[in-house]
């Protein structure tokens, strides 16, 4: 059998629970909701084998969305079209080494792995695109199980700052943008999931028109919600930014 990569990639245990350890109370303390956000969580080279598998903007792998909350995004969660490495580093977030770092990180015990990739997987946004400021639907049904963990890694070289696309992080009230975090290659965030965990990249892109917004989303559940009684399932709940319409 031909060998995934040019050597063997999997998570160290010892090495991502004493990371845990170190981070846990800037992810439970974090405003304006527990999140930590990660430079290097992958060895390049292992992302890079990744970036290299991302299907080409006018394949037939893209579901494309062109509305007002979610503008000239596309998304690949179909596993038969994603390449090796993609699917092994995928399979890495989900392993029981992964679920035990984030369950110590997060506080949040119980979590289960999305072998579907409901509403994750390749997440690609072009120039002038956007996502408005949302909270995620909390409920899946095929596994009957509530969204508490988000994980996106993004896979954009040499991203600059003027190109936009930070991923905004604002209060309960929609008030104030409390965080913005400019999506570079081999940046991790890792970020709790509720009604009230609102997020997005709602400033068009003013990436070149040749780059697009590149990221890998994974997504994790607990048999229960998390106000530990059971919730009304919704969708994402998107929210308008003060000053717009």
């Amino acid at each position: 059998m031909q060998r995934l990569m040019k050597e063997d990639f999997n998570f160290n245990q010892a090495q991502l629970l004493e990371l845990a350890k170190g981070r846990r109370d800037e992810y439970r303390k974090a405003v304006p909701f527990p999140h930590v956000v990660f430079d290097g969580l992958l060895p390049n080279w292992v992302l890079g084998k990744v970036l290299e598998e991302i299907p080409a903007q006018n394949e037939s792998s893209w579901k494309v969305f062109r509305e007002l909350n979610q503008n000239k995004k596309l998304s690949c969660e179909d596993e038969s079209k994603l390449g090796p490495a993609t699917r092994h580093v995928i399979s890495q977030f989900n392993s029981s080494t992964f679920l035990s770092f984030l369950e110590a990180l997060t506080g949040v015990d119980g979590l289960i792995a999305d072998p579907h990739l409901r509403g994750g997987g390749f997440h690609q946004t072009c120039y002038g695109g956007s996502l408005a400021v949302h909270a995620d639907f909390n409920y899946y049904g095929r596994l009957k199980v509530y969204r508490r963990i988000n994980l996106i890694v993004y896979l954009n070289v040499d991203w600059l700052e003027s190109y936009g696309g930070h991923l905004e992080l604002w209060d309960a009230g929609m008030e104030i943008c409390c965080q913005k975090i400019l999506p570079v290659f081999n940046r991790t965030v890792v970020f709790d999931s509720n009604d009230v965990s609102y997020h997005g990249h709602p400033e068009p892109l003013r990436c070149p028109m040749d780059r697009t917004r590149k990221s890998l989303a994974i997504y994790y559940y607990t048999v229960d919600s998390p106000s530990g009684a059971p919730e009304a399932a919704h969708s994402t709940i998107f929210r308008r930014r003060p000053g717009t319409r």
